[in-house]
């Protein structure tokens, strides 16, 4: 398995728009496998395949606290959706950045597992709320999309910072 890098905003391939999963063979079941790993490692709740900048429409969710309920969505589709709640989110491809977001409250959702067997499955709770934010980003959104302009400008400001920051500890002063 590997670690994979993730994208972060404002990368522009983080916009490009997911295509269908067409093969169910070894090679996308070493790339869930290696999401997983990305995922655990840097202790996130939901990965989409084009936060590593795999195009393709897969995303996976783990909201257990014990890391060990693992959720392989592949071609989602929400196919109703009722109620509304806010709640703050992140995003590994947004580090260290939380916000409100509203989404919907229960969702009914189709998709295909690692086999290419179709299934529906109703969401509620954080499960929810990760599902639509993981397919988000295969449509190519960043729940900073839901932001005012104002506070996106923030976001880039602090982002920014923190790279030059992050180059700065890493480099170090060099004479």
């Amino acid at each position: 398995m590997a670690n994979l890098d993730i994208l972060e905003f404002p990368d522009p391939r983080l916009r490009t728009v997911a295509r269908p999963v067409e093969a169910f063979d070894a090679d996308l079941g070493r790339l869930i496998n290696d999401m997983f790993e990305t995922m655990y490692s840097a202790q996130g709740i939901g990965l989409a395949a084009t936060q590593v900048n795999i195009h393709k429409q897969l995303l996976l969710i783990d909201v257990s606290e014990t890391r060990d309920q693992p959720h392989v969505y592949i071609n989602p589709q929400v196919i109703e959706s009722e109620g509304s709640e806010t709640c703050e989110e992140g995003c590994l491809s947004v580090p260290g950045i939380y916000a409100e977001v509203s989404r919907a409250e229960k969702i009914r959702i189709s998709a295909q597992d690692p086999a290419g067997n179709s299934f529906e499955e109703e969401l509620d709770g954080m499960h929810a709320v990760c599902f639509q934010h993981e397919m988000d980003h295969l449509k190519g959104t960043l729940f900073v999309d839901y932001l005012s302009p104002l506070k996106q400008r923030m976001v880039r400001k602090k982002l920014e910072k923190q790279r030059k920051q992050e180059i700065k500890n890493t480099t170090g002063n060099r004479i």
